[in-house]
């Protein structure tokens, strides 16, 4: 059996990759600085890190503890970087030198240390808006919503005559459209790691998540995934809010399925070198999201609707996930009625400090909503 890093793999994926690697034989070990935003500022491993994990304490910008954390490693998940659209449009430098630094600087021991694998959590946001078709069948790949249309409500996109275009399934061919710091700073950390990979002879993979929920989603930090920050304001007693009209499209997959994913992409033979979508291949609207989980939850509260636009926000975008099911064996099992249930569950009895407000007040103090 392998002996697995799993950088940021204290936190809400890795964690559960932990446990999968564990329990399938592998030994697993975990490079963490325990983000005071994702696990509060006491810096205490959570309580469901599997004891059996080997936590070293340290930050993937930091060579020492990077160097320490790779001694004995046969294979290495890259998960540690900083996540959120909003945030990185003001938070510039935290973004690039968590995301693209801690990456550099991984890539440097690898080359002095190769690993017999490598698997980096690449994101969904790198394509900016999805795949659209036009009513007369043309697909537009590059896709813009301009300022105008946006304060105008007019939210979706539109072809050359300003007829509304069709969101259909993102396939990785699509052309990257980065449409925030965030998407940036992902885009430069998948193509680094496949870069240096190739260069070095590191057989690499990267995963493109699409939106990943589940238990152990951060809930007290307002820049992690939709359905975290909607059970946020619930558990509180505050409608979810939502931004648009909350007729955009997202694919939603649950954490177990992209574990299945990140396993498969351990052993399979032709993975490498490749980049695959991991999502639940449909499509669902973000107030049908806030629905659901008010009533999991058992909450009377209708979304509150803003009917406003953050900067760096796409309309439409859910994955094509032929490729991962043909080459990995990628078959999504969890149904989002079934995981949004088992999210209400984890739920009971979860402290949740709701930080919206805070949050969007920032995004409107710096000019980044419309």
């Amino acid at each position: 059996m392998a002996r697995i890093l799993i950088t940021g793999g204290a936190g809400f994926i890795g964690s559960h990759l932990a446990d999968e690697l564990l329990q399938s034989g592998h030994s697993v070990k975990v490079l963490d600085f325990l983000c005071s935003q994702v696990h509060g500022s006491e810096k205490q491993s959570p309580e469901y890190l599997n004891p059996d994990v080997e936590l070293v304490l340290g930050d993937v910008r930091d060579r020492t503890a990077v160097d320490r954390a790779l001694q004995g490693i046969d294979a290495v998940y890259h998960f540690a970087a900083a996540v959120g659209v909003g945030q990185s449009m003001y938070e510039v430098e935290h973004y690039a030198s968590i995301n693209d630094i801690g990456t550099a600087v991984l890539l440097e021991a690898h080359i002095k240390r190769p690993v017999e694998r490598l698997i980096v959590a690449s994101s969904m946001s790198i394509y900016g808006e999805g795949l659209y078709r036009s009513r007369h069948g043309a697909i537009y790949c590059a896709v813009e919503r301009s300022p105008t249309q946006l304060r105008s409500a007019r939210w979706d996109p539109v072809d050359d005559e300003g007829a509304a275009l069709e969101p259909i399934p993102t396939p990785e061919s699509k052309t990257p459209a980065l449409s925030s710091v965030y998407a940036l700073s992902k885009y430069v950390q998948e193509r680094m790691c496949l870069m240096i990979g190739r260069a070095y002879n590191i057989p690499t993979v990267a995963l493109r998540f699409f939106n990943v929920y589940g238990p152990r989603q951060a809930l007290s930090n307002p820049y992690t995934g939709v359905l975290a920050i909607f059970a946020s304001r619930l558990l509180n007693g505050k409608a979810p809010l939502i931004f648009e009209d909350g007729e955009q499209q997202r694919d939603f997959v649950n954490v177990r399925d992209v574990v299945q994913a990140c396993r498969l992409s351990l052993d399979a033979a032709d993975a490498p070198d490749r980049v695959f979508n991991i999502g639940s291949g449909h499509a669902f609207t973000i107030s049908e999201l806030a629905e659901r989980m008010a009533d999991a939850l058992g909450k009377n509260l209708e979304p509150q609707i803003t009917g406003k636009y953050r900067v760096g926000d796409i309309r439409h975008c859910f994955a094509e996930i032929a490729l991962a099911r043909s080459m990995l064996g990628y078959t999504p099992q969890v149904s989002l009625e079934d995981g949004v249930l088992e999210l209400a569950d984890w739920l009971e009895g979860q402290i949740a400090n709701d930080h919206v407000d805070s949050a969007s007040a920032e995004l409107a103090a710096r000019g980044l909503t419309l």
